[in-house]
């Protein structure tokens, strides 16, 4: 319960069956299906990746529940489960595991550890959870289900909690006390910041002539859009976002300045570079927000962290405000009446805001219809195309910086980018979780042939389940994002291209033919095929109107006469050998030496 309205916690479980929870909990879900929904998956991974979905569309107020067997069902979640934590978004986990009781050591599955018996896979989930508990006995469920609830349900704790559940157990009867079943509530608080902390921040941002703004996926888990931009229209303190946090202010704000970073736009960059102050708000300072920690560059910045978590608040040796996103936020705006920033420093960034937004439209511009689309023409079609209610799901490859510096975010939860674990595969089942979070929205997953190839397998679910999704699929033959990257590190895109193997033995030969429409088509999905930008202004428009999973086919432009998105406008540490003899390797090192020396700490 938050702000008086209340939310099922757990709204519904996806499982894949096997010997390790098919006559225990696949039971208990068979027998009580009409008040706990189940969802088949085709993959465990993907089943946490669409429970993470929804839990995010949800505001982190909701969440799904994941069950396998043991074996490589529960180890096949790890890397979903680490997605979570690191998101810091809830959801339960429920693996089966071997036998409490032992009556056949081994069986099935299990792993045997000769130093410690109590060691099964499961125990690979420990490090990626908030929370792990086996429950060797029936009666250990109660406390353990009491601390998964309080886990999931803590705005600070709150990420993967495991509950490993050994099969026999499972089966077992037990005489259960009727108050663990009476209705409980766990409510969500708003705490306000602490008096002194809040009044050295004000003075703080008092003083600064030079402000900036980080918006993180704090403001959206806490719903403070609407606090952020009373604040930013009291004070004309400019906002840049992180990938979690953007759309905390819609795009055509005067004081949103874009992403942040090395991601991020170049008006967002200056400001970083020259600001004297830097207000944190919801963010965990990945090194993508802060240029691997070269892009807050003034002698004299100082930070001010608004965070309910005490961890986050405290980083960059930032003076500490814990609180709730929006309580702190509010709080900030009453105490700061009256305070403005200076009409010039205003003035100068709306300016570099208009100059940005005009980079943004040649780079979706589009002039031949009959011509093949680039990718950030496809984002332009789709941009000419959406309205506020459309959201936009991706996690990996050379999407996230595209979208992060061009795409225009028009409303909160619209721009939903996983990109604190940026995972491949993450796209398709997290977009079958929003959808069913958000099921009268208009929702598109945005995937690359790289991503597509490591999971399309939901693509069954959403069509068996009938959960309309739209999914872009951008065929450019190989994996673009650590193909330019190596290109820049020396690595000369080695082993990054989807082709054949030349006859020096690399990966520079023909196309492979492969046809990956055709796949998408044999899992069920309506498949329309968009060879020009005309023909994918049109697919668009129609998967938009369909009432079915809708794939828009489009093989981009690589060439580079066609527009693109600007690079990168910030540094990112990706460290190049020393003893590299390749002279592209050695060339990459001495670029790598230059931006090294600006690295600080901020103490």
């Amino acid at each position: 319960e938050r702000d008086g309205r209340r939310h099922r916690l757990i709204n519904a479980c996806w499982g894949i069956f096997g010997h390790g929870n098919v006559a225990g909990i696949g039971q208990a879900l068979l027998e009580s299906r009409d008040a706990l929904p189940y969802l088949q998956g085709r993959n465990e991974q993907a089943m946490v990746h669409a429970a993470v979905g929804y839990a995010r569309q949800s505001d982190r107020l909701s969440a799904h529940a994941v069950t396998t067997s043991i074996g490589p069902g529960a180890t096949n979640l790890v890397t979903g489960a680490a997605l979570a934590t690191v998101n810091r978004l809830p959801v339960l986990l429920l693996p089966g595991d071997a036998f409490a009781t032992r009556p056949a050591d081994p069986v099935l599955q299990q792993l045997e550890v000769p130093h410690a018996g109590d060691v099964s896979v499961n125990d690979a989930l420990r490090p990626v959870s908030r929370y792990f508990d086996r429950v060797h006995r029936p009666e250990a469920l109660i406390p353990a289900a009491l601390q998964a609830m309080r886990v999931l349900a803590d705005p600070v704790e709150t990420g993967a909690v495991t509950l490993a559940l050994p099969q026999d157990v499972q089966a077992e009867a037990y005489d259960w006390p009727e108050e663990f079943f009476a209705d409980r509530v766990w409510r969500i608080a708003r705490p306000a910041p602490d008096p002194d902390a809040l009044a050295a921040a004000v003075h703080a941002l008092r003083t600064a002539r030079r402000p900036l703004l980080i918006a993180g996926g704090g403001v959206h888990h806490s719903e403070a859009e609407d606090a952020l931009r009373a604040f930013a229209d009291r004070t004309g303190i400019p906002v840049a976002s992180t990938q979690a946090g953007k759309g905390s202010l819609r795009h055509d704000h005067p004081a949103d300045i874009g992403g942040i970073g090395h991601t991020g736009t170049a008006t967002a960059a200056a400001l970083a570079r020259e600001a004297d102050l830097v207000l944190g708000v919801g963010t965990r300072y990945t090194d993508f927000t802060t240029a691997s920690a070269t892009l807050f560059a003034a002698p004299e910045v100082r930070f001010v962290n608004l965070n309910i978590a005490s961890f986050d608040s405290h980083k960059l040796g930032a003076h500490a405000l814990v609180a709730d996103a929006r309580a702190g936020l509010e709080a900030l705006t009453e105490a700061l009446s009256g305070h403005r920033v200076e009409e010039a420093y205003e003035a100068g960034y709306r300016a570099a805001k208009d100059g940005w937004e005009a980079r943004v439209d040649a780079a979706y511009a589009a002039g031949d219809a009959h011509a093949r689309p680039s990718q950030t023409q496809v984002l332009g079609a789709l941009d000419a195309l959406v309205d506020d209610t459309d959201i936009l799901v991706n996690a990996a490859g050379s999407l996230p910086a595209d979208l992060h510096k061009l795409w225009r975010a028009r409303s909160r939860r619209q721009y939903h980018l996983e990109y604190g674990y940026s995972c491949m595969g993450y796209e398709i089942p997290a977009a079958i979780g929003v959808r069913l979070a958000a099921p009268d929205r208009p929702v598109w997953a945005l995937v690359g042939d790289g991503t597509y190839l490591m999971n399309p397998t939901e693509i069954v679910t959403a069509v068996q389940e009938g959960v309309n999704i739209n999914l872009v699929l951008v065929q450019n033959h190989g994996y673009a994002s650590i193909g330019g990257l190596s290109q820049e590190t020396g690595g000369e895109r080695f082993g990054t291209d989807y082709r054949f193997r030349a006859a020096d033995g690399t990966y520079t030969g023909a196309p492979l033919p492969v046809d990956l429409a055709a796949n998408a088509a044999s899992l069920g999905m309506e498949v329309l095929r968009a060879a020009t930008v005309g023909e994918l202004r049109t697919a668009l428009a129609a998967a938009r109107a369909t009432n079915r999973p809708t794939c828009v086919y489009v093989e981009t432009e690589t060439a580079d006469t066609v527009p693109g998105a600007p690079g990168a406008q910030a540094w990112w540490d990706v460290p190049v050998a020393e003893t590299a003899t390749r002279p592209a390797a050695v060339a990459a090192r001495a670029v790598y030496d230059r931006h090294a020396a600006g690295r600080r700490r901020h103490l």
